[in-house]
């Protein structure tokens, strides 16, 4: 189904919604007959009586909707707004809330909104806790520039906090390079360092050059979430080919946290793989958001296509599912619909100079590959180091200025040669 501007997608709890962000605002989707979803709203947002564009994320929980922005610098206003959704056709506006920094993405859980906080001007990452239940409260933070200042000599993308999961008392805060931090936020007035993670090391980064550091492997830890017992852990790494080692997209890590001071890699996802997998290739196969339901994966890697794995053993992750047309779809995430049964996942325009459509794309949960001929040659990547020209947006989505509203402005951020896409 259509969604113009489409990037994150959620589920309401009741299995029948979807959520999409929409860079100028939201929809709210009927999948309640997964043959035929239905758009119920497609809403801009405003904050203070202004509109707020470049949203990439939207977060769900019971009743209530939140949706923020913008995801990247140069952009006003800048904060988050609530929604009442008891009626996904009538959203109700719930409070607004101005930041003056960007959120790249947030996580709901019950009245509390946890928020990565990105902020250029004050070299800021980190963790933002409100407490939305009445009103809208900052009740506390937490920094990895506390618990670890040597990061601070790094670039500010090479640390950049791109996003949250919260489960169980716990959240999970892919630092990039700086790697997966395990905070315990039972009391969200005073979070606490548990444990953390790292594809890379503090040292190993000190001489690596800014466009390997933000663009390219080791590191770039972009999304973590947990399985339904919380005793299993991926980490998905955002990457592309930058001449580094290893030169190739991200794939995604497991780890054993059943003790959660002490995680343990068991096992990896690798990337599927294209004919030329830099940044400025289009190509995108890299690893993006996920979700863990009843021992499996769905994962989604942009034109690399929608996937489950069986990670019952994830030691040795087995494929199930692969459904890809690299020439009409770059999934931003996949998220199950009615357990063993279906789930969804969104489609973006954004990668630059393509000519995809924004979309939302319904699926059986069954055994298979349906991968469409589409003129990938991925027996020989072609990985040069040839640059995009990026600029000091976050890696990977909409680095530009202004977005200018409508199929114009989406075909002008497809052409700009510097616009950059990441969730």
């Amino acid at each position: 189904m259509p969604v113009e501007a489409a990037a994150e997608a959620v589920v309401g709890d009741g299995g029948e919604t979807a959520y999409l962000a929409t860079m100028t605002g939201f929809a709210t989707v009927d999948v309640s007959d997964p043959t035929d979803p239905t758009v119920l709203v497609d809403r801009e947002v405003e904050i203070g009586d202004r509109p707020l564009s470049n949203i990439l994320d939207v977060s769900v929980d019971g009743d209530r909707l939140v949706v923020a922005g913008p995801a990247n610098f140069g952009y006003e206003p800048m904060g988050f707004r609530c929604y009442d959704v008891s009626d996904p056709a009538d959203p109700i506006p719930a409070g607004e809330y101005e930041t003056g920094y960007h959120i790249h993405n947030c996580y709901l859980e019950g009245d509390l909104l946890f928020v990565a906080e990105n902020d250029f001007d004050t070299d800021t990452n980190a963790l933002a806790i409100f407490d939305v239940a009445d009103g809208i409260e900052r009740i506390g933070s937490w920094s990895l520039l506390d618990r670890d200042p040597g990061w601070r000599d790094r670039p500010f993308l090479g640390r950049y906090l791109h996003d949250v999961y919260v489960q169980d008392d716990l959240a999970y805060l892919p630092y990039w390079n700086a790697g997966t931090y395990l905070v315990d936020v039972s009391d969200p007035t005073a979070p606490e360092y548990v444990s953390h993670v790292a594809d890379t090391t503090l040292e190993a980064q000190q001489g690596v050059a800014r466009e390997d550091a933000v663009y390219g492997l080791p590191g770039n830890d972009h999304y973590a979430a947990v399985d339904d017992t919380g005793d299993l852990m991926a980490v998905g790494r955002e990457a592309w080919a930058t001449s580094g080692d290893p030169d190739r997209p991200g794939g995604i890590d497991l780890y054993d946290v059943s003790d959660t001071a002490e995680p343990v890699h068991r096992g990896s996802i690798d990337p599927p793989r294209a004919d030329d997998e830099t940044y400025a290739g289009r190509r995108w196969t890299t690893s993006h958001n996920f979700e863990f339901r009843d021992g499996r994966l769905y994962s989604s890697w942009y034109r690399g296509g929608v996937k489950i794995h069986d990670v019952s053993d994830p030691s040795e992750p087995e494929e199930l599912t692969w459904w890809r047309d690299a020439d009409e779809t770059a999934f931003w995430t996949a998220q199950v619909l009615e357990p063993g049964e279906t789930f969804v996942a969104s489609s973006t325009e954004a990668i630059p100079r393509t000519s995809l459509d924004g979309a939302l794309y319904t699926f059986p949960i069954e055994r298979g590959t349906t991968v469409v001929d589409d003129g990938f040659d991925a027996d020989s990547p072609s990985n040069g180091s040839e640059s995009d020209g990026a600029d000091d947006s976050v890696p990977g989505f909409t680095g530009a200025a202004a977005l200018v509203g409508g199929a114009a402005g989406l075909e002008w951020l497809r052409r700009r040669g510097n616009g950059n896409v990441q969730d």
